[in-house]
């Protein structure tokens, strides 16, 4: 039986508006169709179908009746077994890699986002077809081409390919034999592709050897250049990505990656090796998906946390950074884990299962609440390859260990901790649930120092860190309180999220690492002037001494490189 057929038209570029006919042959008498709610590798209900209108149904010449029965879910009573003819507006203006845009310059979509699903027919070959694409405008996608459109074997490869149309540039590379296309939109003219594409090549051989396959045949990066913005979705043999176009290479790129290139870098890294680790070896909860409601799973720190590991370490093992460069790195992601109490709250077992209500949706108190399944789990990572090399293993044997024994599919928490102790015994399979179904702190320092590298006191604290605030402040809007950390000083003196300082001890504020020089000597307290909600008040709060502000990480003095082998292989 004929799949679903779905017309993408680029209806109208300047209302940011798709106008999508669904033809379903042979459809059942009470026909029902859904949007899926959220994407997989973002896991938040996003609501697509809020921008879905215009909805119409017809057999024929005869138009019939929707009815919806929930906020994503239509029913149509068909008659007989002539074709069912949908037909519906979607509006698509989100910055976004996971719904949908449509403008002048530029279409992206994610089929989540605009083509519904045909309850029951799930498994048949679904086919795509684009309408009315502006004249010198590419098409790019996975999504294999056939004689009458694009072609997917079911509903879930149609999910997961997106499409990236305009005038973009783009490049090719092959890496390991396979094929690889960089395609980038929205550049500055001094873009310097062609360093962009030698560098992610090098990411790409190197990430190919160290699962010794790839899982594809071919892959896209779809790479979006905005004035703001960093991000990316990953699917089966692409991903879509979002960088500010100031973190793009240009002609003036030195040898060594900016701070930006080499996020951007980075970036690339994390997706890639996404389709092996989520796309493949995934959730056992996500061996199937259900796209109408959240689909929980407490492995995050595993498949996004130990990508976040391997993304900055992938940069180093293909020689983009050197191993100086690369603890600059990585001591920025250990400080970040540091400076936010949540970690001795939420475990990170917690941090994944709850990830759809509370790292999507951050507030004033997450970073007293919350754990980073990314950055925290990147460091449980390091802990757990390190001790591994301790027992004359790895990190890399066991990821490549889940990866056979799976067959690259699904996996479970008591798999990854039987390959652990397989690899490591027992203890150390122990030691890694504690880590991440506690709150206890991580052995960083101690594991580091035995890979030869120094973990050092760095900097003095600003006045923010010493109060235990983070502000948003510049000289023409005043300092801005955005978080109050618990246990801080700012807390135990009444400073609220939200709270606009105005001066402190008499005197106005423009910059708060000012107010220590309005302190007599021996003083330490601040008598700040708050505005909150139109009131004035005036708050005494103890200046705490300065202590180091971080951590900095670099190679220990007269140690052998071959310490840090980790780096290498």
């Amino acid at each position: 039986m004929a799949g679903p057929r779905y017309r993408i038209d680029l209806a109208d570029l300047a209302a940011h508006r798709y106008r999508v006919t669904l033809t379903l042959p042979a459809p059942a008498a009470e026909q029902r169709f859904s949007l899926p709610v959220w994407i997989p590798g973002s896991y938040l209900v996003r609501e697509f179908a809020k921008h879905l209108s215009g909805m119409t149904a017809r057999q024929g010449t005869r138009e019939l009746p929707l009815e919806q029965l929930d906020k994503a879910t239509w029913r149509v009573r068909c008659t007989g077994r002539a074709a069912l003819v949908l037909s519906y507006d979607v509006y698509a203006f989100d910055a976004s890699v996971r719904t949908a845009w449509l403008d002048s310059q530029r279409a992206f979509f994610n089929a989540s986002s605009l083509c519904l699903r045909a309850h029951g027919r799930e498994a048949d070959a679904h086919r795509l077809e684009l309408a009315r694409v502006p004249r010198g405008w590419r098409v790019a996608t996975e999504m294999p081409e056939g004689d009458a459109g694009f072609e997917a074997a079911d509903y879930d490869e149609l999910l997961d390919h997106p499409f990236e149309i305009g005038p973009h540039w783009q490049g090719e590379f092959m890496a390991a034999g396979v094929p690889h296309r960089v395609v980038v939109a929205g550049a500055w003219p001094s873009f310097d592709g062609q360093r962009l594409l030698a560098d992610v090549q090098r990411i790409c051989e190197a990430q190919i050897a160290f699962w010794g396959e790839a899982p594809f045949e071919r892959y896209t990066f779809m790479l979006w250049a905005l004035d703001d913005g960093h991000g990316g979705l990953e699917h089966r043999a692409s991903t879509a990505l979002i960088c500010a176009r100031r973190e793009l290479p240009t002609a003036a790129e030195g040898a060594s990656p900016s701070d930006g290139y080499a996020r951007l870098l980075g970036l690339f890294s994390h997706e890639y090796f996404h389709a092996w680790n989520v796309k493949r070896l995934r959730p056992a909860e996500f061996a199937r998906f259900d796209y109408q409601r959240e689909n929980y799973t407490e492995l995050l720190w595993f498949f996004e946390g130990f990508t976040s590991y391997y993304d900055e370490l992938f940069l180093r093992r293909a020689a983009l950074v050197d191993d100086a460069r690369y603890l600059k790195l990585l001591a920025a992601s250990v400080n970040g884990v540091l400076a936010a109490p949540g970690r001795q709250v939420q475990p990170l077992s917690t941090a994944s299962f709850e990830a759809w209500t509370k790292y999507y949706r951050p507030d004033e108190n997450s970073p007293n609440t919350t754990s980073n399944y990314y950055a925290q789990g990147a460091l449980v990572a390091l802990c757990l390859d390190l001790s591994l090399r301790a027992r004359k293993s790895s990190l890399d044997a066991l990821m490549r260990r889940l990866w056979q024994a799976s067959q690259g599919g699904p996996v479970s928490e008591a798999d990854i901790l039987a390959a652990v102790a397989a690899l490591g015994g027992d203890v150390l399979a122990g030691q890694l649930h504690d880590w991440v179904h506690g709150t206890g702190e991580l052995p960083l320092r101690a594991l580091l120092k035995t890979h030869g590298v120094d973990w050092r006191e760095d900097g003095r604290q600003t006045v923010a860190q010493r109060l235990g605030l983070r502000v948003r402040e510049a000289a023409l809007t005043g300092i801005h309180v955005t978080h109050v950390l618990s246990g801080g000083a700012a807390e135990a003196g009444g400073v609220n999220a939200r709270d606009e300082i105005l001066g402190a001890n008499g005197w106005r504020l423009r910059r708060l690492d000012d107010a220590p020089a309005l302190l007599a000597a021996g003083d330490t307290r601040l008598r700040l002037l708050v505005s909150r909600d139109q009131r004035l008040l005036e708050l005494d709060v103890a200046l705490p001494p300065a202590r180091p502000a971080s951590v900095a990480l670099a190679p220990a003095d007269g140690a052998q490189p071959a310490r840090r082998r980790w780096l290498d292989t």
